[in-house]
C-alpha cells in the first residue's frame, strides 16, 4: 500500500512539473534568422486597435499586430512617461506573423 501511495504522488508531482508553461527566452536573438526594427506600443492606446485592456503589439509595414510572447509590462510600466501606452518606441524583433498576430522569439527594446 506504501508503495502505491509513493508511485501516486510521484506521479502527480512529475505531471506538475511538466504541465508548468515555460517561457521562451525571447533576450537572445536566434543568429541564423533575420531581425527587423518595428514600432512597438500599446495596440489600444496608441495603434488604436481593438481589444480589452493594454497590450503589447508592433506594427510591421504600416499594419499594427498584437504580441504573443511578451506581456507590454515586460519592459517597464506601460503608463510610464515613455512606456508603451504613452509612447511608440523602436524594437528590435524576430518572429513571424501568424494568423494575424506576431508570434515574437526576439524583442529587444531600443533607446529612445
Amino acid at each position: 500500500m506504501k508503495q502505491l501511495i509513493t508511485l501516486i504522488a510521484l506521479c502527480a508531482i512529475s505531471f506538475a512539473g511538466f504541465s508548468q508553461n515555460k517561457k521562451a527566452d525571447i533576450s537572445k536573438p536566434d543568429p541564423a534568422k533575420k531581425t527587423q526594427v518595428v514600432e512597438a506600443s500599446c495596440g489600444q492606446c496608441q495603434f488604436h486597435m481593438k481589444g480589452k485592456g493594454c497590450s503589447l503589439a508592433v506594427r510591421i509595414d504600416g499594419k499594427p499586430y498584437f504580441v504573443d510572447g511578451a506581456a507590454i509590462d515586460s519592459f517597464g510600466d506601460a503608463h510610464a512617461k515613455d512606456g508603451f501606452c504613452e509612447a511608440v518606441r523602436k524594437a528590435e524583433v524576430q518572429g513571424a506573423v501568424v494568423n494575424n498576430r506576431f508570434k515574437v522569439t526576439y524583442f529587444k527594446l531600443l533607446p529612445e
